[in-house]
């Protein structure tokens, strides 16, 4: 191939790949509440989610940890749903509605953590999706490297974030399909093995450290640390009805699933006779074989892919006027979450993880939610849009109300968790200092937007997608 030619299929590439890029303009959707509800059922039958359940057993009870499970995910669906609902209202992806709370420029704060995080969240299922693999693989060969297949994986994942981000999503469903089958099995293996009562009897290991109070906040961590994404998916709500039913359901239910099915493998394994070594993925896999190495495997590449293209297009957006191309920030993003796979120390601090993705974004929601619901009256206007001036200019840019009240709360959540271990959890409160906080430092400029219109920021733009109930 000439030079030439070669110059102009990357310029045909460049041109498809940004074609299909979702900016941080308004968009309107035209999903329904069952699209909606698989697309959330999908997302979060994931490796991390169903390894999140294995962290709870012996340190507490069989039904305190389910109870917990249940609890905690319904408390996350709320903040979950109220921040995707703002972009089903909108049109807005979560970090560009940001902007309404922090500021054209003060939204950058929250979208650095957010990039943070994602990548984070990347590294971690390639760890565990390598582990997997190389489980898989040296049972049969012999050869064993787990960081190799690690890599791979990711290398995997950036392709398909590349080049084949929108497919992913379309079959998404129909993997949730085939995990949620692989799933049934395991669920029958493991109570036609042992009885529920033999589950509900399996002694405390008080040396674990766990409470129920942190049971709970690992839980409501894993909804924050999904939020990130609510308003990317709802926006592809046709109502707010559609979005918060569909992404409160979907959510809910694969969240428990996921979960209890990693608390009742971990337990089979301990009633089995086997080491509770929580976290390990290959632990499990010996117990069920190939086919819960499937799941973990499929739940990786569906979701960091999504992951990868959701870190793409954040670095993106955060500054329009930069006009960042799409192709090479996917290969800058996605050569460090490559090479951050094999970082395999991280999956040794996965709870402390959780708790930084509790005390950065637990704050954010909070404003965004008091900011949007009560102080705009649930109504952002086409100055959000802008890259400099308007209502959202604030003070250069920056709303430092919203900047103060987030360090408070993340300040809060980091003293309840580590100084000053609260009886209630940290999460809990750190919210409701946020909320308060940041409602009271504006609650004088809430008459500003009193009458503002309140209809969706694209209404002449929207976002084609089939279908298919």
């Amino acid at each position: 191939m000439s030079n030439t030619a070669r110059k102009n299929l990357y310029r045909r590439l460049e041109s498809h790949l940004e074609s299909n890029n979702e900016d941080a303009g308004p968009a309107r959707g035209t999903l329904g509440t069952g699209r909606i509800g698989m697309i959330w059922l999908a997302a979060n039958l994931v490796v991390t989610t169903l390894l999140t359940g294995t962290l709870f057993i012996p340190g507490v009870s069989f039904l305190t940890a389910l109870g917990m499970i249940v609890l905690g995910t319904v408390i996350g669906a709320i903040v979950l749903t109220l921040i995707g609902n703002i972009g089903t209202r909108t049109g807005l992806p979560t970090m560009a509605a940001t902007r309404g709370a922090f500021g054209l420029r003060g939204s950058l704060l929250p979208v650095f953590a957010n990039v943070i995080i994602l990548m984070g969240w990347s590294w971690v299922q390639a760890m565990l999706a390598g582990i997997t693999v190389n489980y898989l693989v040296e049972s049969l060969t012999g050869f064993s490297s787990p960081i190799l297949f690690a890599v791979l994986c990711q290398t995997l994942v950036v392709t398909l974030a590349i080049f084949g981000h929108e497919g992913i999503a379309k079959v998404e469903p129909w993997m949730a399909i085939l995990i949620l089958t692989i799933m049934a099995y395991v669920f029958f293996v493991a109570f036609t093995t042992f009885s529920p009562a033999e589950y509900a009897s399996i002694p405390v290991d008080e040396s674990h450290g766990l409470t129920t109070i942190t049971v709970l906040d690992i839980v409501i961590a894993t909804a924050i640390s999904w939020t990130v994404l609510s308003a990317d998916f709802n926006r592809l709500a046709k109502s707010s009805k559609a979005g918060i039913l569909g992404s409160g359901l979907g959510y809910v239910a694969s969240t428990v699933l996921a979960m209890t099915l990693g608390l009742t493998a971990l337990s089979f394994v301990i009633l089995s006779g086997g080491e509770a070594t929580a976290f390990d993925p290959t632990v499990i896999v010996a117990s069920f074989g190939a086919p819960l190495a499937i799941v973990i495997f499929l739940s990786v590449m569906a979701t960091n892919t999504m992951v990868v293209y959701g870190m793409v297009t954040s670095v993106i957006n955060a500054r329009p006027q930069l006009r960042l191309k799409f192709l090479p920030t996917a290969l800058i993003l996605g050569a460090v979450s490559i090479i951050g796979a094999t970082w395999f120390g991280l999956l040794n601090q996965f709870t402390d993880f959780l708790v930084v993705i509790g005390a950065f974004f637990v704050p954010v929601f909070a404003i965004m939610i008091a900011d949007y619901y009560l102080i705009k009256r649930r109504a952002y206007m086409n100055d959000i849009l802008r890259t400099t001036g308007g209502s959202y200019w604030y003070r250069g840019g920056v709303n430092w109300s919203a900047v103060v009240s987030w360090i408070v709360g993340a300040v809060a959540s980091y003293l309840l968790t580590y100084v000053w271990v609260s009886p209630v959890g940290a999460t809990i409160p750190a919210f409701i200092v946020t909320f308060v906080l940041y409602t009271l430092l504006n609650l004088s400029t809430r008459s500003r937007f009193t009458g503002h219109s309140r209809e969706h920021l694209g209404e002449t733009i929207t976002i084609d997608v089939v279908e298919n109930q």
